[in-house]
């Protein structure tokens, strides 16, 4: 995108105010994931929602949009801020720094991706943190309390995006995301989006269980995609009163012509993560999916792909000192020890990590039919009088129908021990 036009000139005015606050005159085009959700509802796209473990994947995927003039989220969960050398404190520094790298013009959000509420404890924590995360330049924010029963979940989710501005993008969840198994149903999407709109909270977007599951699919112990499109279209058709679209989590592992498809199911936001992890470790991929392959009880590292092989002997006897299988889904939290050495590579290698990233961006973002995004949000932003990305949306429901003995959970406990959140 052209940085000397008038049309971006205008973008960069019309910025989330805590974006101005964080950067100034910096002409870093980070925007609200208000204004990244309607672009993707008014082109019938699906905005690529990339989870950055590491600064080298941030990198890619801004290269990948620049060249594509595709508009992009960078997400970081909650849970892994804690165990990744990206944290919520400097990735907003990294996408500006390699934003500017490129020649700028790059059009991205900050996303908050399943910042998990699981107590009460959990809220009041949230409070200052979340303080804290608009101050740092986030622009849209996933309140994930799936893993309560239906009412706690409800009311957790609202008192938390009380605490956001309503002109940064909200993602919400119902019905954790754990795999094949227990899937969300309509009743539960209406009474938790019903519930939202009666104080006033109107989300972008809705992830739901659907089937899909975060992390790689082991085809050594029968697992395989399954994502149930049928029941999201349910469930996106029962929400649309809402003003809300599906988030699809779990996407790393699906083929691509499925993948091309999700749009016509009502999903308008696609997060892929693990993907970018193997790529990183240069782990052998189905050239399909994505998807890490698994052989003789642990993945394979491609010597001629990512890392070199000799650092990737470091990190499988880190795994074997944490007691970890070789093909164990928490090969993830060696993303944090392994930080240093991995940024302190020869460039050359560095940059084919990069170049690989942005290949298979590249690939989502021809699939999710989002090229000239960027050009659609511009438009969209345009047409606003200041900076303030609020939505226009209706109360339409009323409390007193959404109630804890109305909950279609109202006693169930949901399981508390594993974290799926990312």
């Amino acid at each position: 995108m052209d940085i000397n036009t008038r049309s971006f000139r205008e973008l960069l005015e019309k910025r989330p105010l805590n974006v101005q606050a964080a950067f100034g005159s910096e002409p870093v085009a980070l925007v609200s994931g208000r204004d990244i959700a309607a672009a993707a509802r008014a082109t019938g796209a699906i905005v690529l929602a990339a989870n950055v473990r590491s600064p080298l994947t941030i990198k890619g995927i801004l290269k990948a949009a620049k060249e594509l003039d595709a508009v992009v989220l960078l997400e970081l969960a909650k849970s892994e801020s804690t165990y990744c050398g990206c944290t919520y404190d400097n990735v907003p520094g990294f996408a500006a720094k390699y934003s500017s790298e490129s020649g700028g013009g790059v059009v991205f959000g900050l996303h908050v991706d399943h910042y998990a509420i699981k107590s009460r404890d959990d809220l009041l924590g949230s409070v200052s943190h979340m303080r804290h995360l608009v101050e740092a330049g986030w622009t849209s924010v996933a309140i994930d309390a799936s893993h309560n029963p239906d009412w706690e979940n409800l009311c957790f989710t609202r008192d938390l995006a009380m605490h956001i501005p309503a002109y940064l993008g909200l993602e919400v969840e119902v019905g954790e995301i754990k795999g094949p198994g227990e899937i969300t149903t309509v009743e539960e999407a209406l009474f938790f989006m019903g519930g939202l709109n009666s104080w006033a909270i109107f989300p972008d977007f809705l992830a739901i269980s659907n089937g899909s599951k975060h992390g790689t699919y082991d085809s050594t112990l029968g697992e395989a995609e399954g994502i149930d499109l049928a029941r999201t279209k349910e469930v996106a058709n029962a929400i649309a009163p809402f003003g809300a679209t599906i988030a699809q989590h779990g996407i790393s592992g699906t083929p691509l012509d499925k993948v091309s498809t999700f749009v016509n199911y009502g999903i308008n936001k696609g997060n892929v993560g693990t993907l970018w992890q193997n790529i990183v470790f240069g782990l052998e991929m189905d050239p399909s999916t994505g998807n890490a392959i698994v052989r003789d009880g642990a993945y394979v590292k491609d010597p001629a792909r990512g890392i070199p092989k000799k650092l990737w002997e470091q990190i499988v006897a880190w795994g074997d000192g944490q007691g970890l299988s070789r093909k164990s889904g928490d090969y993830k939290k060696a993303n944090k020890p392994f930080h240093d050495a991995i940024m302190d590579l020869d460039e050359m290698v560095r940059e084919s990590i990069v170049d690989e990233t942005a290949e298979w961006a590249r690939k989502f973002i021809r699939a999710f039919h989002a090229e000239g995004s960027a050009e659609a949000l511009m438009e969209i932003v345009s047409r606003r009088s200041d900076h303030n990305a609020a939505p226009e949306q209706a109360i339409i429901a009323s409390r007193s129908a959404f109630t804890r003995e109305s909950a279609p959970e109202p006693e169930v406990e949901k399981e508390h021990g594993k974290d799926f959140s990312d």
